[in-house]
């Protein structure tokens, strides 16, 4: 089994002041540069056979590069079960289609539809029973992020692996954009 998702790569110049944002909330555990991406599908764990399956419908993905914009912040979770803080993107159709593709190309793979709605961030930090007031207080003081604009030319399939210190995630396939 290998667990996978479609996302793209911050590059460094957009990620790097991200890092200055991540302060402020006690016991967060603040994502390293290398972690900071934009999901377009989590898959999930797979079997290698499938996983192959899914790699080739993405590698089938025809799209042209576009421009993205980060824009403000927020949460996952309410009160109590606040469970992480995030970067927002400013609306983009082109990443919303991309997104809408790779959900095509799981199905075409034989997995099952996404329910949840697609909503694109940046995971900043994880959280664990933080204090609300905290978290509001980290969003009042970064809610005016704003990046320039930056090129999207190319999209990957990684692979997510548990460590002692969270998440690491590998690039298994790069898939690049017209």
């Amino acid at each position: 089994m290998i667990r996978l998702f479609a996302a793209i790569a911050l590059p460094p110049e957009i990620g790097t002041p991200l890092q200055a944002r991540q302060t402020g909330l006690d016991g967060a555990r603040w994502r390293p540069l290398e972690a900071l991406h934009i999901t377009l599908r989590f898959f999930g764990d797979l079997q290698e056979t499938m996983a192959e399956d899914l790699a080739a419908e993405l590698s089938a993905i025809r799209a042209p590069a576009f421009a993205l914009e980060l824009a403000g912040v927020g949460h996952f979770g309410e009160a109590q079960d606040i469970h992480a803080v995030w970067a927002g993107l400013a609306e983009s159709p082109p990443l919303r289609r991309l997104a809408r593709a790779c959900e095509t190309a799981a199905r075409r793979a034989g997995l099952a539809p996404d329910s949840r709605a697609y909503r694109p961030h940046v995971t900043l930090a994880y959280l664990k029973r933080p204090d609300p007031f905290s978290v509001a207080d980290w969003e009042a003081a970064n809610n005016l992020l704003h990046s320039p604009a930056f090129d999207v030319t190319r999209f990957g399939l990684y692979s997510s692996h548990q460590t002692r210190h969270g998440s690491a995630y590998r690039l298994e396939q790069l898939y690049r954009l017209d």
